[in-house]
């Protein structure tokens, strides 16, 4: 970790101090700062922000992303929807989207370039087709882009919030109240680099919640992103007391089995960015999902 304590008024870019003071390139930077690896005051900032007297920076250096071959592997992926524009799968729990500096094994975009002549995203190769992610023990709907006119525009649709994803879930505890809203801001944990925290300070992040069903210290639960930060979900359900059933990192510390967590994404809704036409396309949880639903007396 690299950190620094601005003691002038210097008026400069926090991409181009970082720049200036580092070996890493302007893309890198970029994109260590999108990815949170960059704080100003414990906080996350744009590359725009603007450095005054008195701020305290902190960058977190991972390893340099490597030159990784990318070779096509038929992963037998569900394909929900295709169209020369973009394509929704179903990804399975246990895939990782795509490779990085952690991991180089068989990713989603193994399967992407397998099943797919075009994607998006060419310049970035390993990313190739990712519009936006899912961790790896979530399964579920993602969108696919096929080229760059579609990948740009479903970009700016995320940011606008006009992408509408609808989660299910199991998690311990029953509740009172039947719906409900977690409006936690959701920052980069101080200690622990891999994983989030909600604080009173970050960026913005709100979800929805309607209990379907509970049980004996259970519930089966919808969950609607009105945004859409890193583990946003795992996170906001454990702020309230109610983590995800076989949740390694945010659930109990006697994890449940070796399962990762019962989340599945089930659900999108949006505009085609190219058409226009009102889309929506919903799948079901898999199989060891609905097996634990009924073991848990949780109904459907």
């Amino acid at each position: 970790m690299m950190e620094w304590k601005i003691r002038e008024e210097i008026q400069t870019r926090i991409d181009k101090f970082l720049q200036e003071n580092t070996e890493f390139s302007r893309n890198q930077i970029q994109h260590l700062i999108k990815s949170g690896d960059v704080l100003v005051n414990d906080s996350l900032v744009k590359p725009s922000y603007l450095l005054k007297n008195g701020d305290f920076i902190t960058l977190n250096t991972p390893k340099i992303e490597k030159e990784v071959e990318l070779k096509p592997v038929d992963l037998n992926l569900e394909i929900v929807y295709e169209d020369e524009y973009l394509a929704i799968i179903n990804k399975p729990k246990g895939l990782v989207v795509h490779p990085s500096n952690t991991y180089e094994g068989v990713t989603l975009v193994s399967g992407l370039i397998h099943e797919f002549d075009l994607l998006s995203n060419e310049d970035e190769p390993l990313r190739r087709g990712i519009v936006h992610r899912l961790d790896k023990d979530t399964s579920g709907l993602l969108i696919i882009g096929k080229n760059d006119e579609a990948h740009n525009k479903l970009k700016l649709m995320f940011q606008r919030r006009q992408v509408k994803k609808h989660y299910l879930a199991i998690v311990y505890h029953e509740f009172k109240e039947y719906t409900g809203i977690i409006d936690k801001p959701i920052i980069r944990h101080k200690k622990h680099r891999q994983m989030m925290t909600t604080a009173n300070t970050g960026r913005s992040a709100m979800t929805t919640y309607e209990v379907l069903s509970q049980n004996n210290g259970f519930a089966y639960l919808k969950l609607d992103l009105i945004t859409g930060r890193t583990h946003q979900i795992r996170v906001h359900l454990k702020s309230i007391n109610h983590p995800i059933l076989g949740d390694p990192v945010y659930g109990p510390k006697k994890v449940y089995g070796n399962t990762g967590p019962y989340l599945h994404a089930y659900a999108l809704e949006f505009n085609h960015p190219i058409t226009k036409e009102k889309l929506n396309f919903s799948v079901e949880p898999p199989k060891e999902f609905q097996i634990e639903l009924t073991k848990r007396g949780l109904k459907v």
